[in-house]
Order: C-alpha cells, then structure tokens, then sequence
C-alpha cells in the first residue's frame, strides 16, 4: 500500500510526496507528458533526444551531474512512447537540491547548437547500434508499422530515422522544449522519510516562481482495429529463423490490458510456463520463445515470438504458436497454474513497492494515467481475473484475421 498526499502549485505542476518513514534514502521523479506520441510523424525521435539534452546543463547551472554528485545521489531518466521521466535518489537531507536541479532545467535549459550537435550525434549512433547494426534489427520497425496504420505508436521510441534527428533545426528542438517542459505538463513525486508539508514548502520555493502555461493537450485517435491477417517475410543474417505474432490490445486502463498481461505470463512467466515446457523443452520447436506485452498508455502490442531450432520449418512453428493460443482458448486453465501467475504478480507488486525510488515512479505513472485508484487497486484486479474470461478474450481476440505475422528467414552463407 503506498499512501501519499498530493498538492498542485498555481502554474499546474502537480506534486505527490509519499511519507516513508523505513527509509534514510529520498527519490525525487519528474515526469513529463512528453513521450513518442507527441511527436510529429516527420519529426519523430525528439521525446528521446530531450532525454539526453537535459543533462547537458541550464544557463545557470552547466553540470547537473555534478551537483548530484555532491549530494551523495545517482540520477537517470528514461523515454517511453507515453512521458520521459527523470529520477534522483540521496540521502533525505538533500531533496530539496535536487527539486532546485530539476525546477532550473524546467525552463532555463542551454539549448545552444553546439551542445545539440553533440547530443544528436550520440542518439544517431545509439540508433545504429541499436536498429540498424544488429540482428533482427528491422523488427520494431517493421512490426509497428505493421499493427498501427495511425496512430503515433506506430514508430519506436528512437524515431522513424536517424535523419529526423540529424536534420533537427535548433527552431525545431527548442520549439518541442517550450511545448512540453512546463509545469503544468508535469509531475513531480517525491519518496522518503519527509513529511509531506515540508515537501509541498520546498516545491513551491523552487517551482513555484515559474509561470503558468497551459499544457498541450494530447489527443491519439484509435487505431482501427485489425480484421484481416497480416504478414511481412524478411530475409537478413540473422542467427536463426524467427517468427513473431502481434496483435493489438487494449489501452492500459482498460480490463483488457490486465488479461493480456496474464496470458502472456501463462505461456512465458518462467520455465515452468508453456512456451518453455511445451515449444522448447518437449517439443524442441524453437530454442528460445517469448510472450509480453508492450506496455503503452493507449493501445498496446500482446506479442509471441521465437527463434526456430535446427531443421524446424516455419510453417511447423507457426503452426505450434498458434496450438498454444488456441489451447488457452479451448482447454481448461487449472487453478493452480492461474493462482501461480496471480501470485507472481502480487509479490512484484508487494516487493516493489519497499523501494522509495520505485514508489516516487508509481506515483507520477498512475497520476498521468488519470486514475489513482490503480496505484492500490491493481492486485485485487489480477485476483478478480477467472480462467473463464482469459479463455473468452482469447477466443475473441487473439485470432489469425485480428494478428500481424513477421518472418525473419535467415540468409545462408
């Protein structure tokens, strides 16, 4: 259970502050409704270069990092296709440096060209190396584009191309900056033995100055829906075959979502799960084999995939994935296989939440999603669920003409 207290400053940013009075440790998260869907389709990959840009130093403070160091803490931050969030853990006595830290390069951030270049230069070649130079390197790509025919999930978080980044007019960045980097388009939560007045004092002293600007407002269209199978066959120097089956899901607020995530825990939460016994171990169909979901705010991906063992056809190991998911349809889930998974996801949920940093994280996610009920609520969701509505999602959803097949045939030498 994480109980926090919430208050909002007049210029809309909103703070939450969890009272952990176990921990001699303080997190301190800021994220920004800014992610890979805000982006325009021609200038895709700017969420992910502003998570490298905000290190690059303000015009009052030129190393952030250092100020971090001084206070004993260790920072990161991450972009996902729905917000970039930033993060600082040290010791509770020093929260408030790292609110002054982040409220600086809230709005006072050095956007020069030479610093731009740099930061470019490093995504671009994160992009090679992570896209363009390794096996399989296509499939994120080519997957999405073929799931999502609107929607701006149909790219990766790292963009389209590198060429959106490359040709990013200094115009451009600083005008994706002033859109999103407000107060009002964020939010800051806070973790750690801090009474939560004392926290509220301390933002409004270093936030509270910046001014009130109305955060954009975000609207992603539905993706229509999938009715007729589609397939895409690459061939590249891969190390094995690898078939992967894609289907579009629902946003993750919804019911749906928490249903996906169990079923994809069922065939592949484990060894013990199916994909493992059944495709690898007795079947030796494929020697590796996958089953998640992807996560995103809005609509999401439920995907299996596998790398096909020695002298196993395609056809024999799509035929074999597609026997797992009508199996989850027509026969039984036993209710020790079911509870097993439920209590999976309880004891993550549980373990995670003695960490202050991934309390402070909690807190700034459910409030983005607009439904804080979810921050306690989630594991008598997961216990609700019966093996009579996974069967019935499955039979409904997870169907040839509703999936998206993509087919790496592996070069011979």
């Amino acid at each position: 259970m994480i109980d926090y207290k919430e208050h909002i400053l007049a210029n809309g940013l909103r703070v939450l502050v969890n009272h952990d009075q176990c921990s001699q440790m303080a997190a301190v998260n800021l994220l920004y409704i800014a992610g890979s869907v805000d982006e325009e389709p021609e200038r895709s990959g700017f969420a992910h270069l502003f998570e490298h840009l905000m290190f690059r130093g303000t015009r009052n403070i030129p190393s952030y990092d250092a100020h971090v160091q001084q206070i004993c803490g260790e920072n990161n931050a991450f972009t996902s296709a729905d917000y970039t969030d930033f993060y600082v853990t040290m010791p509770k006595e020093n929260f408030e440096v790292a609110l002054w830290l982040e409220a600086d390069r809230m709005r006072n951030l050095n956007i020069s060209r030479p610093r731009l270049e740099t930061e470019k230069s490093v995504v671009i070649e994160e992009f090679n190396q992570r896209y363009l130079n390794r096996p399989y390197a296509e499939q994120w790509h080519t997957l999405r584009s073929m799931v999502y025919t609107t929607s701006p999930y149909r790219w990766p978080v790292i963009g389209q191309t590198p060429d959106h980044i490359r040709h990013a007019s200094l115009d451009d960045v600083r005008a994706f900056y002033d859109k999103f980097y407000l107060p009002s388009n964020a939010i800051l939560s806070v973790s750690g033995d801090l009474d939560a007045e004392r926290v509220f004092e301390a933002a409004e002293r270093q936030f509270g100055h910046l001014p009130l600007v109305e955060a954009p407002v975000r609207t992603i269209a539905t993706e229509p829906p999938i009715t007729s199978a589609r397939r895409t066959e690459l061939h590249s120097a891969v190390p094995a075959d690898q078939i992967t089956i894609a289907f579009l899901m629902e946003r993750r607020s919804e019911h749906g979502y928490y249903l996906c995530d169990m079923l994809t825990d069922l065939l592949a939460g484990g060894e013990s799960a199916r994909l493992y016994q059944r495709l690898i171990k007795e079947q030796q169909i494929f020697s590796a084999a996958n089953a998640y979901i992807t996560g995103e705010c809005g609509q999401g991906m439920l995907i299996l995939t596998g790398q096909l063992s020695s002298d196993v056809t395609i056809e024999q190991a799509e035929a074999a994935l597609w026997g797992e998911i009508e199996r989850l349809a027509t026969e039984p889930i036993g209710d020790y296989e079911l509870q097993k998974v439920k209590n999976k996801f309880e004891a993550n949920i549980t373990f995670g939440e003695l960490n202050v940093m991934n309390k402070a994280m909690n807190l700034g996610y459910y409030r983005m999603l607009g439904d804080m009920s979810l921050l306690n609520g989630e594991v008598e969701i997961y216990r609700s669920i019966t093996s009579a509505e996974l069967a019935d999602y499955v039979a409904r959803n997870l169907t040839p003409n509703k999936s998206a097949t993509l087919i790496y045939h592996r070069k011979n030498d």
